[in-house]
């Protein structure tokens, strides 16, 4: 009886993956051209989320800054505290820090938390950012046209983080792809 529970946890996985590979293969490519672009362009990533998916946000950061699978020079890439210990907001302190052209990115596990990020989604937009939110849920009312929503639905939060990782790789190899080539 465990045995069948643990493994329904790789199959449920496993279902979500190929589900989310045909959904957002193109939007994910998409939104490695518009990252490639940004950063080729002089513009840097911001990376950002609450709680356990803040890890997510500075391994994608460190991914990019430092290096995926292939070498390459680091890119402009960091991730931002969803706290600060000064009493400065992530609004505050996007402000501060984000430039026109920029490109924030948002993960997101939680589905209904989209009010949560709305202050952070319109400072970002009056910073003329573009961004890029790995969602639970949809959160077509908070972006602009130009911004891109990676959305992975399931009933467990455990197999929207495991998905969303496998985005942030995804992500990252398209983008030194973009940048390098094939290693092949």
């Amino acid at each position: 009886m465990l045995e069948q529970r643990v493994q329904q946890h790789f199959f449920e996985s496993a279902d979500l993956l190929y589900q989310v590979a045909e959904q957002l293969g193109r939007p994910l490519a998409f939104a490695a051209q518009m990252i490639t672009d940004a950063l080729t362009g002089g513009h840097r990533v911001l990376t950002v989320a609450q709680g356990h998916a803040a890890l997510d946000a500075d391994y994608l950061a460190a991914r990019l800054a430092g290096r995926f699978e292939q070498d390459r020079p680091g890119l402009a890439a960091w991730s931002l505290p969803a706290q600060t210990r000064a009493g400065v907001d992530l609004s505050r302190l996007l402000q501060a820090q984000g430039h026109p052209g920029d490109v924030l990115i948002v993960i997101e596990p939680e589905a209904s938390r989209a009010a949560a990020w709305a202050e952070v989604l319109a400072t970002a937009h009056g910073q003329e950012m573009f961004v890029v939110a790995l969602t639970a849920d949809d959160w077509r009312g908070q972006l602009q046209d130009t911004d891109l929503q990676l959305r992975v639905s399931a009933p467990r939060a455990a197999r929207v983080v495991e998905t969303q990782r496998v985005l942030v790789h995804a992500l990252c190899d398209a983008i030194d792809q973009l940048l390098l080539g094939s290693e092949e």
